[in-house]
């Protein structure tokens, strides 16, 4: 897909990888870029930042049919919409222990939300027999983040709503790829203890957002189903699917790595 010329809708995107993702799509050509957030603060900086092409819309992607009104206000505005770039995402840092609440936030954010966003967006696109859905997952959904459950079930879950999307409507003129970077100097990493050690670890893999963003303009354009910022993730992916018990194994000993970082986890406390 070429960006010129396009309507863009991308949550999550007044910081990170979200706002790297928009001012690259504005330096592709795109028409007209909508920025979707809850982060107003974020947002309003966003919007002192960006040209005219750009407008920015506070938007809670959890609240039932936000990303519904998201989509009609856009395409009222600027016409149908092109690409639709789900990646609004948090973290937990949370394992076995994680209370009900942790889980029903992360799943309707990193999960129900894309699936919202699809039942949104696909109609317009279906019935124009062309259109593109971009879903940001992570590394962790094609391998695992050791020290959060959570985050790791849920990104598993947005592969697997993204594959399903390219199955589904492939054949009716919807382009689907799914982006998952490893580890990225981004606020979850800076705020997240967790992630933080584990990039720590890693910290010759961790690229700035404005890598992921080239990256996902050369996926886009070369309509890649994974984008992968980090090439070496499809070799872990492959050794993974290959051997099991071997790449266990080494996360496990990766994990050791980590707690020495970090101190024991704590076990969990509830049944």
């Amino acid at each position: 897909m070429e960006l010129q010329d396009r309507v863009v809708v991308v949550t999550g995107g007044a910081k990170g990888i979200g706002l790297a993702l928009v001012e690259a799509f504005l330096d592709a050509g795109a028409r007209s870029v909508a920025v979707a957030d809850l982060d107003t603060p974020h947002l309003a900086a966003a919007a002192e930042r960006l040209d005219e092409r750009a407008t920015t819309h506070a938007v809670d992607v959890t609240e039932p049919g936000a990303l519904e009104r998201l989509v009609t206000d856009v395409e009222s505005s600027s016409g149908p919409i092109d690409l639709f770039v789900s990646n609004a995402g948090i973290g937990s840092g949370a394992g076995l222990d994680a209370s009900p609440e942790q889980w029903e936030q992360i799943w309707r954010v990193n999960v129900l939300a894309h699936v919202q966003a699809a039942q949104a967006v696909l109609p317009s696109m279906l019935a124009r027999g062309e259109g593109y859905l971009l879903s940001t997952a992570s590394a962790a959904g094609l391998l695992t983040q050791i020290g959060d459950l959570p985050y790791s079930v849920t990104k598993h879950a947005a592969v697997a709503v993204a594959e399903l999307l390219a199955i589904t409507y492939g054949d009716r003129g919807i382009k689907v790829s799914c982006l998952c970077p490893q580890g990225v100097r981004t606020d979850m990493i800076a705020n997240d203890a967790g992630h933080s050690s584990i990039e720590t670890v890693v910290s010759q893999g961790l690229l700035e957002p404005v890598d992921v963003a080239r990256a996902v303009i050369a996926g886009l354009i070369s309509e890649d189903f994974l984008i992968l910022p980090h090439p070496e993730v499809a070799e872990y992916y492959r050794r993974r699917a290959e051997d099991p018990d071997r790449w266990l194994a080494g996360m496990r000993r990766l994990q050791a790595r980590i707690l020495g970082a970090l101190g024991p986890l704590d076990p969990p406390t509830g049944p």
